[in-house]
């Protein structure tokens, strides 16, 4: 056998063990939202970035938060608000004299986007011009101030939040915005028993502490390997067929459901639900991804890809309908 298999297949039982101990770890402070916890690792180890949308209180900040240090990944918050700039991201120019020269120079201090894990919390509650500057920056992965180009640390990983009540003020990401994030991610109310575990754990005199498990080196270890991963290419057909399936005047699906549709997702997502399938299939011990995989990432990579039409709004048919109805029928 070759030698870089050998090290691969090292790597995903390596890799497993490792998220087994993540989960464990984040476990003593977030109760429940197992298959949450599951995708934000899958989006990480895959390079992407996460929308998550909840209402207050699901413990949001506190989930990414300890992930984070689960992870030893240098973890920054920004909260959104309509007065916030750019600069207030990316960093600003300030002038400083030099007390050596006596002259004075201009000095870039980083803004808090420089870090690994970047919550950026309720996204939508600032203007168009302070989102697109956190959305090129996820994009390029630097920053560029007076045509100096900074580099943001790797790995660099966002998860968005939107609350979704309390529309009124609000600026909403365009389509072409959303369409970067690779998830996006719909927290639940917690079960009767979880809600009671919750309440047990965080009104009582003792809190969790965790332990630091992957450095910020062995993630991106993780990362190339994921890249790794061969796909057959039924798999790739499959997911291929699904995504050019939401996008109106299809021939392959019936005039029922693209009626239903008023703009579908682009080669983005394509590529994000075979990069979801490579993570699931490793962080399950396997080599490589099988259609269910492709299947398993389809609502939260195509939730936000897919517009419905207004008939659809019309009679409550919402884009996870689509899908389902596009599986049904492919």
């Amino acid at each position: 056998m070759n030698i870089s298999k050998v090290i691969d297949v090292e790597l995903v039982e390596e890799l497993q063990k490792e998220i087994n101990s993540i989960k464990t770890e984040v476990a003593k402070v977030i109760v429940g939202q197992d298959e949450i916890i599951t995708n934000l690792i899958t989006s990480l180890l895959a390079r992407g970035h996460c929308m998550l949308v909840g209402v207050p209180g699901l413990a949001k900040t506190l989930l990414i938060k300890t992930i984070s240090e689960v992870l030893d990944l240098q973890f920054s918050r920004i909260q959104f608000t309509p007065d916030l700039m750019p600069s207030d991201i990316t960093g600003t120019e300030i002038l400083e004299e030099n007390a050596s020269t006596e002259k004075r120079d201009f000095r870039f201090i980083k803004g808090p986007i420089f870090a690994n894990i970047i919550l950026a919390d309720e996204i939508n509650r600032t203007p168009p011009k302070t989102q697109a500057a956190l959305l090129e920056a996820m994009q390029e992965h630097n920053v560029t101030a007076a045509g100096v180009k900074y580099s943001l640390p790797d790995p660099f990983f966002v998860l968005a939040t939107q609350n979704p009540i309390e529309q009124e003020g609000t600026y909403p990401l365009p389509e072409a915005q959303l369409d970067r994030f690779m998830f996006n991610l719909w927290l639940d109310y917690p079960s009767f028993d979880e809600e009671v575990e919750i309440i047990k754990n965080t009104t009582g005199s003792s809190t969790g502490i965790v332990n630091k498990t992957i450095s910020a080196e062995k993630i991106i270890e993780y990362q190339n390997l994921v890249r790794r991963v061969p796909v057959a290419d039924n798999v790739i057909k499959h997911a291929v067929k699904i995504v050019s399936s939401t996008r109106p005047g299809n021939n392959r699906i019936n005039s029922e459901i693209t009626d239903l549709i008023s703009w579908g997702a682009g080669p983005r997502a394509s590529q994000y639900l075979i990069m979801a399938a490579k993570t699931y299939s490793i962080i399950d011990g396997r080599y490589s991804p099988e259609i269910a995989d492709v299947e398993r990432a389809l609502i939260p990579v195509l939730r936000h890809r897919i517009i419905p039409s207004f008939n659809a709004e019309a009679e409550g048919i919402t884009s996870i309908d689509i899908i389902n109805k596009i599986v049904g029928k492919s």
